[in-house]
């Protein structure tokens, strides 16, 4: 379960830091961002989290605000997995789960 668990959390962390980083780089890039490799690349990695908040989200909700569903989604899945990850540590104990 602990496996499972990190996993879970290393797949959110992956996907959050591809997401501030495709922010951060449209910011930088401006408008020529849809042209610049490495912001297609970070694309790329989030577009199935963008198409999974799409499905789980309400029709109301705008397709420019999709990404920011997906990343507070993530937000919400890497917090719980780090609480849970604490509490099977805190059942093993903290030598186990080093």
């Amino acid at each position: 379960m602990l496996l499972f668990v990190s996993a879970v959390k290393l797949v959110a962390e992956i996907a959050l830091l591809a997401f501030a980083g495709q922010w951060v780089l449209g910011l930088l890039a401006g408008k020529k961002r849809d042209g610049n490799l490495f912001y297609q690349l970070l694309g790329i990695l989030t577009q199935p989290f963008v198409r999974l908040a799409r499905v789980l989200s309400p029709s109301i909700v705008l397709d420019r605000h999709v990404p920011l569903v997906a990343f507070l989604l993530l937000g919400i899945v890497w917090v719980s997995a780090t609480l849970g990850k604490i509490s099977i540590c805190l059942e093993l104990g903290v030598q186990a789960c080093r």
